[in-house]
């Protein structure tokens, strides 16, 4: 079993930043990827950024490309997520999440194990 929390979320103003982190425990040697969902109201689920523990291959939704940066501390078992120039519609609960294996990086079905969630509000 892997468990996930996360941290970091807040309410800031559009153009500013924030960083979540998500700390993984149990067994952790077994993770593959970890990734980077969110979820607006009334919205789907949708896929934001993936990163590969042993490669740290990584990437990234078009939405979020060049202001999203995802990176990994494996010392620590901790993912983070720094995005810059954030946007209103950037508002979502981000969920943490991980995979054991290879497969569509890019589907939540594909992950095995999440966070609870943290709220990020982006005021215009």
């Amino acid at each position: 079993q892997v468990q996930l929390v996360e941290s970091g979320g807040g309410l800031v103003q559009a153009g500013g930043s924030l960083r979540l982190s998500c700390a993984a425990s149990g067994r952790t040697f077994s993770i593959y990827a970890m990734a980077w969902f969110r979820q607006a109201p009334g919205k789907e689920r949708e896929f934001v950024t993936f990163i590969k523990r042993n490669s740290g291959t990584t990437n990234y939704a078009d939405s979020v490309k060049g202001r999203f940066t995802i990176s990994r501390d494996n010392a620590q078992d901790t993912v983070f997520l720094q995005m810059n120039s954030l946007k209103p519609e950037d508002t979502a609960v981000y969920y943490c999440a991980a995979t054991l294996n290879f497969g569509s990086m890019f589907s939540a079905r594909q992950y095995n194990y999440w966070g609870q969630g943290t709220q990020v509000t982006v005021s215009s």
